[in-house]
C-alpha cells in the first residue's frame, strides 16, 4: 500500500491572481482603451454641440444636441454646418451652406426662391417658410469667392445669415464640422438631411 494514494490529489498552488482577478484586470484593461479611443475621437474627429435658438427650425430645435463630424470634409450644398466665427458674430453659429465657391447665388424675395447658379433651389425637404423680405445687406446676384461658402437657417424670417454683414461670406477655415446626428432629445434622435 506504500505506493498508492489515497484520497485527494493535491495540487500545488500557483503564485499569481485567480481566474476572478484576472478577468477583473482584463475588463478594466479594456474599459481604459475604450474611455482612451472616445477621449481622442471626441478631441479630433467628433463634437457634440448644443443648437441655440429658432434659425434652423423645423430641421434643428433650440436644445437639440448634434454630433458633428470634423474629419476632412469638404463643404457641399446642403450640408448642416457648425460655423466657429464670422464676420461680426464670435459665437458659434449652425447654418446650412446653400453655395460653395465660385457659385452664383441669387434670393427672389417676392416668390421665396433661392437660385444656384441659374437653377432654383428645390428646398422643400427642409424649408417650412420661405425667404422673407427682410433687409439684406448684399445686392443678389453675388458670387462666393473661392475658400468661402453662402449659408442660410432654415428658418429664414428669423435666421442671421450670408443675407447679413454680421455674417457675410463664411470663410471655410471656421468650418468646424458637419452636423450628422441629433443625439437628444431622444425622440428626436436621426441623421440629419
Amino acid at each position: 500500500m506504500l505506493g498508492r494514494t489515497v484520497g485527494r490529489h493535491y495540487r500545488k498552488r500557483e503564485p499569481g491572481a485567480g481566474p476572478v482577478v484576472r478577468n477583473c484586470y482584463e475588463w478594466m484593461e479594456a474599459l481604459i482603451s475604450a474611455i482612451i479611443i472616445l477621449v481622442v475621437a471626441f478631441t479630433f474627429f467628433f463634437r457634440v454641440v448644443n443648437v441655440s435658438g429658432p434659425s434652423m427650425l423645423p430641421t434643428l430645435e433650440s436644445g437639440d444636441r448634434v454630433l458633428i463630424s470634423m474629419l476632412l470634409h469638404e463643404p457641399q450644398a446642403g450640408d448642416v454646418v457648425v460655423i466657429t466665427r464670422t464676420q461680426g458674430l464670435d459665437q458659434p453659429i449652425i447654418k446650412r451652406v446653400i453655395a460653395t465657391e465660385g457659385q452664383t447665388v441669387d434670393i427672389d424675395t417676392e416668390n421665396g426662391v433661392v437660385f444656384v447658379d441659374g437653377e432654383p433651389l428645390d428646398e422643400s425637404a427642409y424649408i417650412e417658410n420661405g425667404i422673407t423680405t427682410q433687409p439684406c445687406d448684399y445686392t443678389f446676384p453675388l458670387t462666393v469667392p473661392e475658400g468661402h461658402v453662402f449659408v442660410l437657417g432654415d428658418n429664414r424670417a428669423v435666421s442671421n445669415d450670408s443675407r447679413s454683414r454680421d455674417v457675410g461670406m463664411v470663410d471655410e477655415r471656421y468650418i468646424m464640422g458637419k452636423a450628422e446626428w441629433i443625439l437628444f432629445p431622444f425622440q428626436r434622435f436621426g441623421s440629419i438631411t
